[in-house]
């Protein structure tokens, strides 16, 4: 009963010649019987054959939505051999009602665009089921299983919904660098950047510096996070954010871990409470999992993703010293015990979201860990005004703070590196307070829609000793 009413997908669209080609993901408000009878030209891939005894129906998909067009083929005005799952075909012909009820289109001409021999080394077989795993091995076909052609689409949709949920609540877009002079982070997993060339470094290269400083007169990364950019733009446009990929070289081969991944980051000035932070957060991850829920809910159901029943629920609100109170009760049911101060674990984290039934947010973390750039508290100079969001099936979703803005606090904090005197700066001259907060797009993709690996989520996935394509 999928394209009952195929109709309501299908819109003309003009192409360049005379033909008119229909994009199975344009809504049509045209009535089912004001469809019937058109004369149509589709183009798509074959997702399926059936074979009767005088017709050939077949599934089309072009992809732009998860539902198929059914095509009937009549075996005695078309040749069908070719008409096989994968192949490529264009098809013009006559809308109508089968009787079944599904919309269908009869076909009048079929042109073989490319075909598709599964057995000559295609490594997908129609109506067999086949593991990420197995799936991931080939990433240049991935797109074409159903699944993960359904992850695809709604991680266009999410990305376009964050963008606009953030500026419909007065963000300003920032690209920030890719390539850059500082670890935001400090924990020294980046990539260095140099040129390939032998003859460019030799012929750039001055004295007293480096192999690897001497295109940019300095050691340059692939980012790690547009944070302190972003720290910069908002001192003068107040409400900022970046949407783009960052960088870490960790040794993890984990179900949570990428070496490519793209983050959200948004920063705020004037802000100087970390409640009225985690309050936007709340806002912001609601508004844009309603929205995904909305628009992507026929590929949610054919991944088969979780109910959001939590977008009902109040997130809760722990400190640090709470979760540890939490986490040392419950000790008999942990594989490893906290010791304070420690970060949470993987295990910690996800025990304190099924203990919150749902998703929680804790604060006031302890100084010691945590970068240089986060505030002290105001009762508490052993703790920050930092915050994490924990969230089912992948713990930690996001990440912030409450930024340093004091000039003396954060000059003794600041460690030894001239490429950040312009970040101390920034408190000179018209500073103010700001905060601001990460989220990692593929975990956020892997919470919504239940995935339970995250190189499941982007269409290349990076990881240490792959990087294939």
């Amino acid at each position: 009963m999928v394209l009952k009413h195929l109709s309501k997908l299908l819109l003309l669209k003009p192409c360049a010649s005379s033909c008119k080609i229909h994009h199975f993901a344009n809504i049509s408000q045209t009535c089912l019987e004001n469809e019937v009878g058109k004369h149509i030209k589709v183009q798509g891939w074959i997702r399926a054959v059936r074979k009767m005894k005088e017709m050939v129906f077949i599934d089309l998909s072009d992809g732009s939505t998860g539902q198929f067009l059914q095509v009937a083929v009549d075996k005695s005005k078309h040749t069908t051999t070719d008409l096989t799952y994968g192949s490529s075909i264009s098809v013009k012909g006559e809308l109508s009602v089968a009787p079944n009820g599904r919309m269908e289109l009869r076909a009048e001409d079929i042109n073989l665009i490319g075909k598709c021999v599964v057995t000559d080394g295609y490594p997908f077989y129609p109506r067999k089921v086949y593991s990420s795993e197995y799936v991931r091995e080939f990433l240049h076909f991935r797109p074409q299983t159903k699944s993960f052609a359904s992850t695809l689409r709604l991680r266009d949709i999410a990305t376009s919904v964050i963008n606009d949920q953030l500026r419909n609540r007065g963000y300003i877009n920032i690209n920030t660098p890719i390539i850059t002079s500082n670890d935001c982070e400090g924990a020294g997993e980046v990539f260095v950047v140099q040129p390939d060339s032998q003859e460019i470094l030799k012929s750039m290269k001055k004295e007293g510096v480096s192999e690897e400083s001497s295109y940019f007169n300095t050691k340059a990364y692939l980012t790690v996070s547009g944070q302190f950019h972003l720290e910069a733009a908002a001192r003068a446009l107040t409400k900022v954010f970046t949407f783009g990929p960052s960088f870490r070289a960790e040794n993890s081969k984990s179900r949570l871990h990428l070496s490519e991944f793209y983050m959200l980051e948004a920063e705020t000035a004037f802000i100087t409470s970390l409640r009225d932070m985690a309050e936007e957060i709340e806002i912001f991850v609601k508004n844009i999992t309603r929205t995904l829920v909305e628009k992507g809910a026929y590929d949610m159901r054919q991944l088969g993703s979780p109910e959001p029943s939590w977008l009902e629920k109040e997130f809760n609100y722990i400190t640090y010293d709470e979760a540890v109170n939490i986490l040392e009760n419950h000790g008999n049911r942990l594989t490893f015990p906290l010791k304070y101060g420690d970060p949470l674990s993987k295990e910690h984290e996800l025990f304190l979201v099924d203990h919150s039934n749902g998703p929680v947010f804790v604060v006031n973390w302890p100084k010691e860990g945590k970068p240089f750039y986060m505030r002290e508290c105001d009762d508490d100079s052993s703790k920050v005004e930092a915050l994490d969001l924990l969230v089912p099936n992948v713990g930690e979703l996001i990440g912030g703070s409450l930024r340093e803005d004091n000039y003396e606090k954060l000059q003794l904090k600041m460690p030894p590196n001239p490429n950040l005197a312009w970040y101390l700066e920034l408190r000179k001259f018209g500073n103010v307070p700001t905060g601001g907060f990460g989220m990692g797009f593929e975990r956020y993709l892997q919470f919504v829609l239940g995935i339970a690996n995250i190189k499941d989520t982007i269409p290349f996935p990076r990881w240490p000793h792959n990087c294939n394509l």
